[in-house]
């Protein structure tokens, strides 16, 4: 590199570096999370971000491949992917020790993720996502826990069910329509169930023109089942559709768990080419960040890519990103409030006490910093309630010999003398 060429300060183009107040703001998210994905009793587990290009070749689809992902040949030779998505990654490790596992499996994650595409609203190039699935139930109530699981995030998140809606639709029922009501072939199905994966970021006629293309006089009959709002208005226009009875049972289960917001969605598809049932997308209704938020659904062939016997999987993926739009758009945002409990200032001469005074704190579980500078009181204050630290306390020569501190709430601007175990009593207290 040239020594007159200044390296950049900026963080490389999709990215984000994370300061302590937007790192906040993702703990918050990963616990949110990784509270409810527990409370469902789902299991952690993580894998390395590096797998065999094939692997994303054989079943996320060319296109995600070919276009979109950071793909290299390492010295060995190898041709390797820097993980795009989880989903691959957990069926590899399903087949791997099938046998050692105890089904029904529920497990989830939170990896980065990295695709190479234009940067935008709602989308970067590395994301970190919420990844929750189950393996080894065929039935609907697997489908029913999860889309439960996707609902309980959003609740736990502060969200009315008026902030968003659960769009739902199997994808039996598209092929059905596809391959038996349209009497398509299997090409000609294949283009039609991208476009229709594009359609709400297509202009109407754009989108009709374009299936018109692929469909020609059979145009006004995909119409007519496209835009259906219910099973019950399919069932008029497309009899004896595949896929159905599923989604009935799904949405029974539903509504006997309290859940309302949902929908019967026909146009919903989502992209990836491994899903074989049931999908679902969770929608932000606000006309200010009216999208998809996150989504998922049934993907029972994956693990016997393999070369090993199937075994039925259902999950979702939630991305960070579209979280933290979501809760900014409904004022669900936390109030920031730093990992530091209290900030000891101190007078010329006396660092080593407010040391000693910390050192004895965080025995206690008191998240303690120490002021290390020389500069004056006032000022050490100032960067205390800059970092927005809730608590300060002044360690001189007067505390020193009586043992007795004066803890200043920085917000309220009181303060109140107490001994060094009554400090410790309530910051505890306030901390719980």
């Amino acid at each position: 590199m040239s020594a007159n060429k200044k390296l950049s300060i900026e963080a490389y183009k999709g990215t984000r570096d994370f300061y302590p107040k937007e790192q906040f703001v993702q703990n918050y998210i990963f616990s949110v999370w990784r509270k409810v994905a527990q409370s469902f009793g789902y299991l952690e587990y993580n894998a390395s971000l590096l797998e065999e290009t094939e692997l994303y070749r054989a079943k996320s689809g060319e296109e995600i491949v070919s276009e979109q992902t950071y793909s290299f040949t390492d010295r060995g030779g190898r041709d390797v992917t820097i993980r795009p998505e989880m989903t691959p990654t957990v069926a590899r490790m399903v087949a791997q020790k099938r046998k050692e596992l105890t089904f029904p499996l529920r497990w989830f994650s939170i990896p980065n993720l990295f695709r190479y595409e234009r940067p935008q609203k709602g989308r970067l190039r590395e994301h970190w996502q919420l990844n929750v699935d189950i393996f080894g139930v065929e039935s609907a109530q697997a489908d029913i826990e999860i889309i439960k699981v996707a609902h309980g995030i959003m609740k736990a998140f502060g969200a009315s069910d008026e902030d968003f809606e659960i769009r739902i639709n199997d994808r039996r029922l598209l092929n059905f329509l596809l391959h038996e009501h349209l009497g398509l072939d299997e090409s000609r199905a294949y283009k039609l169930s991208k476009l229709v994966d594009k359609m709400h970021k297509m202009k109407a006629e754009e989108f009709l023109k374009a299936a018109a293309e692929i469909l020609g006089h059979k145009a006004k009959l995909f119409e007519e089942v496209l835009y259906v709002k219910s099973l019950d208005e399919l069932g008029e226009k497309a009899p004896k559709s595949t896929g159905a009875h599923g989604l009935q049972q799904i949405f029974a289960g539903l509504k006997a768990a309290g859940i309302k917001n949902f929908v019967y969605d026909p146009s919903l598809v989502r992209g990836f080419d491994y899903y074989t049932g049931v999908v679902f997308e969770v929608f932000d209704t606000s006309p200010a960040n009216n999208r998809s938020i996150f989504g998922g659904g049934r993907y029972d062939d994956l693990v016997g890519i393999f070369g090993v016997e199937k075994v039925p999987g259902v999950g979702f993926g939630a991305g960070d990103v579209t979280a933290a739009d979501f809760l900014q758009t409904h004022g669900l945002m936390p109030e920031y409030r730093p990992d530091i409990d209290l900030y000891i200032c101190h007078l010329d001469g006396y660092l080593d006490n407010a040391n000693n005074l910390a050192d004895k704190l965080r025995k206690q579980g008191v998240r303690a910093a120490v002021d290390l500078t020389d500069k004056k009181v006032s000022q050490q204050v100032k960067t205390a309630d800059r970092e927005q630290i809730p608590f300060v306390v002044v360690v001189g020569e007067e505390e020193v010999k009586t043992g007795k501190f004066k803890l200043k709430n920085l917000k309220e601007g009181k303060e109140v003398e107490m001994s060094a175990d009554q400090i410790i009593s309530v910051l505890r207290n306030i901390n719980k």
